[in-house]
């Protein structure tokens, strides 16, 4: 199928519940509502002309300015050769999206690094801790807004350097 194909295939099962669609884009995708999104993952993977059996990528994305994060799921069919993202927008300040770790396995560890790296939770999700940073790391370091500790237990955050007056390394 096409790029254009797929698409037309969503929208026409689901929609007003796909929001938006770019199927010329550079990254090809559709916007689906947060409501819809397991629902949309299940048709996605298991109906035989789109058949999407691998989720090759699961990132988040902080718009600030919008007041909102969305997480972006990259798939792929394996068995039919053809790709397409999905987009997920929810507000910042209620940053909860449905797992679709039961769908694609790969979702799993993914979900778990969103929610490390940007305070996504994701509902229903079979083990919501923690994967990159300590357990009792405050905030999420990839939000626009993070502000990164000075020091963590001791460690510096961070060092500053005089860039006019470069330490003298040897050769």
């Amino acid at each position: 199928m096409t790029t254009q194909q797929i698409v037309d295939k969503l929208i026409e099962k689901f929609g007003t519940q796909i929001e938006a669609s770019f199927p010329s884009d550079k990254h090809p995708r559709v916007h689906v509502t947060v409501g819809a999104w397991v629902e949309v993952a299940r048709f996605m993977h298991d109906d035989p002309e789109l058949k999407f059996d691998w989720l090759s990528n699961l990132s988040g994305v902080d718009y600030l300015a919008d007041e909102k994060l969305c997480v972006v799921y990259d798939l792929w069919s394996f068995n039919l050769n053809h790709s397409l993202a999905v987009k997920v927008f929810v507000p910042r300040d209620v940053p909860v999206v449905p797992s679709v770790s039961a769908v694609w396995k790969a979702a799993d560890w993914h979900e778990r690094e969103a929610f490390d790296l940007f305070g996504i939770v994701f509902a229903g999700h079979p083990d919501p801790r923690r994967i990159l940073l300590a357990d009792d790391w405050v905030g999420h370091p990839l939000r626009k807004d993070y502000e990164f500790p000075r020091e963590y237990h001791g460690i510096p955050g961070s060092v500053e350097l005089d860039w006019q007056h470069k330490p003298d390394y040897p050769d």
